[in-house]
């Protein structure tokens, strides 16, 4: 899966969720949106580095310690 698709995907589901709130007004979709792709993302990168946690925060960009910090948000560890 291409950036693109990964994008097109996020914004598709972006708009369905407005489309279900049918006029509602949202409420704090920053964070909700954080917090949903952040888990799988989590998941799939600590799975393809072994669950090597310095690996997985160099190829994500983040501290080690910032790292175990989501992980234990997540509850992944």
């Amino acid at each position: 899966m291409s950036k693109n698709n990964i994008e097109e995907s996020v914004r598709e589901s972006l708009q369905s969720y407005f489309r279900d709130l049918d006029g509602e007004s949202p409420d704090g979709v920053y964070d909700m949106v954080i917090r949903l792709v952040e888990k799988p993302l989590l998941e799939v990168v600590m799975s393809q580095a072994n669950e090597n946690q310095s690996r997985a925060a160099e190829w994500l960009g983040l501290n080690r310690n910032t790292l175990r910090k989501k992980l234990v948000e997540h509850k992944l560890l």
